[in-house]
């Protein structure tokens, strides 16, 4: 599958074992779950990856076994940006050598706080000089700056700039989605976005809430090709409350503690993150509607529909 063709990517989670190492055993059970499910894509080594925590053995570890477990079944995406240029192209390289990774995501420079000049220098150079294709990832909550839809309507002409993870307004989705070059691809990062992302033209979503709502989010996009709009809108609307709960503490706080109570077992954060405490997962249980006695005893189904 191309990743055009992709509409529900999940941005997994890394999980880690008591001793806080990246436990495969448990990340080969929620792959083959997310793609039982409907998910068919990946982020691995995002934001909800904790990416910033992982050595660069660490993740170049994970990303060989986690192109292993998926084995080509669905498009996989590899986080590889940094706010040093050089060492995104480095990196970038190192990691296109792994069997099964598709294509890098490269953030927009955190920090350092480029302007829209230095945004197009940078994604050019590195561009030019990896050997695999790349996916720009403009997320300004956690950058400090915003790539303005024009600049990236102008890298999207890049033969090697793939596609774009998009999170900012759906006025800005809509110009990019407009004015784009016709091969490159547009995801929202906003989980609410998804269904009116995908009516606006986008190819679909990059995900949190498909970790544990792979399901309603899947019948959601079904019932839309389908011409179901009502369908589909009802399923948007029961989903966005739970959407938002899941980023009501530091991610991915949130989404461990409900993938844990759903028997998948990801283990903690890795500081400086915390896991959620008995008060927090009690309110997150009630923001999603679930039994607080259930989440707290990691008792939770599978299917948390309705």
């Amino acid at each position: 599958m191309k990743l055009a063709d992709a509409d529900l990517l999940t941005a997994i989670v890394t999980p880690f074992d008591d001793k806080g190492q990246i436990d495969f055993a448990s990340l080969k059970k929620l792959t083959n779950y997310l793609i039982d499910q409907g998910s068919n894509g990946f982020v691995i080594g995002g934001t909800t990856g904790e990416t910033p925590t992982l050595s660069h053995d660490e993740k170049i570890n994970l990303y060989q076994e986690f192109g292993k477990i998926v084995g080509g079944r669905v498009p996989v995406i590899a986080g590889t940006g940094s706010n040093n240029t050089a060492e995104t192209i480095a990196f970038t390289n190192e990691v296109a050598k792994i069997p099964g990774i598709d294509y890098a995501l490269v953030v927009v420079p955190p920090y350092n706080k480029p302007n829209q000049r230095g945004m197009i220098a940078h994604f050019i150079a590195v561009a030019d000089q990896v050997k695999m294709p790349i996916v720009m990832y403009n997320i300004p909550g956690r950058t400090g700056v915003k790539m303005a839809a024009e600049t990236i309507i102008k890298l999207s002409a890049h033969p090697n700039i793939a596609a774009v993870k998009q999170c900012a307004s759906l006025e800005e989705l809509e110009e990019i989605v407009e004015e784009c070059d016709k091969d490159f691809a547009v995801f929202t990062g906003e989980d609410a976005q998804a269904l009116t992302a995908r009516v606006l033209g986008a190819n679909g979503v990059i995900s949190v809430a498909s970790h544990s709502y792979a399901p309603q989010m899947r019948a959601m996009y079904d019932a839309l090709y389908k011409g179901d709009y009502q369908a589909a809108g009802k399923l948007q609307r029961w989903l966005t409350p739970k959407m938002a709960a899941l980023f009501m503490y530091p991610s991915p706080s949130p989404v461990k503690a409900l993938l844990n109570a759903q028997g998948f077992s990801t283990g903690s954060c890795r500081l400086p993150i915390l896991p959620l405490n008995d008060d927090e997962k009690k309110a997150l249980a009630k923001a999603l509607d679930l039994p607080s006695d259930k989440l707290l005893n990691k008792q939770l189904p599978l299917n948390l529909g309705e």
